[in-house]
């Protein structure tokens, strides 16, 4: 019979070439399979595994040694307060994301507020920030119909209302002529040559990737769009690559002579969200 410890070297050994985290990512798949914490899996290395078990569990470790996400196999995905259903239809929500959120909150604490989460995904960004600022109302947009059905399920999960509705960036905003205060967006900023390149692009979907030549196709045209929907002193907060800050600074202020744009950084010191404001009058 094989037991914890067996099987968490075994892993890791085989999934360490695609894994920052080997160790953990073993432990996690581990614990889902026996149904315990993973401090039960820390605490009780002799435990032996049954034979369904250890079946599962190779299956498991198989799919995450050919690079496929533990949220993937896990379905789901811890975000801010709250964890969220998640399927290869959906970029995995990631912890820089916060920065916005946290921005977005602040800027929309006690106050109403009409805020648009736009290419929503999983609908984290838009359900965590619904929850957190019951007073708003918040629409979310993608132009992936299965994403946004992943996103209404984790909506009625988390009880919160979001109106989702499905089309190009800000369009189906425009055309109901909905105006903001607030306007969220990770939009995909990674330039086309280098999506092949990249780990995850083996399973999340290339759509939310993928930014155009520079990857800044998506994030230009939102500035564009937004110009016929923002209301003065609306705040537009976008996730950025790390080495676009400048580029998307000079994009905000020739396209939109805002009051204000100002970067914020990310847990390693590298520029992740812009914040513009738009001018009062």
């Amino acid at each position: 019979m094989m037991t914890i410890r067996q099987a968490l070297i075994n892993a890791k050994a085989r999934i360490s070439a695609v894994s920052s985290s080997p160790g953990l990512d073993a432990q996690l798949l581990l614990a889902e399979v026996i149904g315990e914490s993973r401090a039960h899996v820390i605490a009780h290395p002799e435990r032996q595994l049954t034979p369904e078990q250890v079946a599962q569990y190779d299956a498991w470790i198989t799919r995450r040694a050919d690079a496929e996400p533990v949220a993937y196999i896990l379905g789901r995905k811890a975000f801010y307060d709250r964890e969220f259903l998640v399927t290869p239809a959906v970029l995995i929500p990631r912890p820089e994301t916060e920065h916005l959120l946290e921005a977005a909150l602040e800027f929309a604490a006690d106050r109403p507020c009409v805020a648009v989460d736009v290419g929503t995904g999983s609908g984290a960004l838009a359900v965590t920030f619904a929850a957190n600022c019951p007073q708003a109302t918040v629409y979310a947009t993608d132009i992936s119909h299965p994403a946004l059905e992943i996103a209404r399920q984790n909506a009625e999960v988390h009880h919160v209302n979001v109106t989702f509705l499905q089309g190009d960036l800000l369009m189906p905003l425009i055309e109901r002529q909905i105006a903001l205060d607030l306007l969220m967006a990770n939009l995909p900023y990674i330039a086309s040559d280098d999506v092949p390149q990249l780990l995850v692009s083996r399973h999340e979907p290339i759509l939310a990737l993928d930014g155009g030549v520079e990857g800044l196709d998506l994030i230009r045209r939102i500035l564009e769009q937004s110009r016929h929907i923002l209301k003065p002193g609306a705040l537009i907060l976008l996730e950025i690559g790390a080495d676009q800050g400048e580029a998307v600074t000079q994009l905000a202020q020739q396209m939109l002579s805002p009051q204000q744009v100002s970067l914020m950084k990310d847990y390693a010191g590298h520029d992740r969200v812009v914040k513009i404001t738009i001018n009062n009058a």
